[in-house]
């Protein structure tokens, strides 16, 4: 059994699905800070600075501090329950932007592939009986009829 996991672990396929694992969550990590640190100030700020992170509506207030709450911090310190729609719009526009370069990664992967040109056609069917046959061939060996 353990020769088999062995195999299985050592496998090609695996290890380069361990790897992409790997750099997609550092990937993720990268395009998660690019979003929330350089694309979304300036949206904020556009919308007349608002920020996204504190966009949220209080369910039932924290039983500590009944709020009003500023900032979405200060409501989970309370132990708020709230709904965060700014932070799932951070994270809606995060995999658009990983969903955008996985479809040019696999777009420009596709296009490296050769493409295989067709076989020469070297038979054609016998127009009496279908059989396949040579296409130099004058009269078909399966009925023998001639061949024009």
């Amino acid at each position: 059994m353990l020769n088999e996991f062995k195999k299985f672990a050592l496998k090609g396929n695996v290890v380069d699905m361990a790897v992409g694992i790997i750099i997609g969550g550092a990937f993720g990590t990268i395009v998660k800070s690019f979003v929330a640190d350089i694309i979304m100030p300036p949206i904020g700020l556009m919308l007349g600075g608002v920020d996204f992170t504190d966009m949220f509506v209080v369910l039932r207030a924290g039983i500590e501090n009944p709020g009003p709450y500023v900032a979405l911090a200060d409501a989970q310190a309370a132990g708020a329950v709230t709904l965060n729609y700014g932070v799932f719009i951070t994270n809606t526009i995060s995999f658009i932007i990983v969903a955008f370069a996985v479809f040019w990664l696999v777009k420009g992967m596709n296009s490296l592939r050769t493409k295989e040109e067709p076989a020469p056609v070297t038979t054609k069917d016998c127009p009496h009986c279908c059989t396949s046959i040579p296409l130099a061939a004058k009269r078909c060996p399966a009925c023998t009829s001639e061949l024009s």
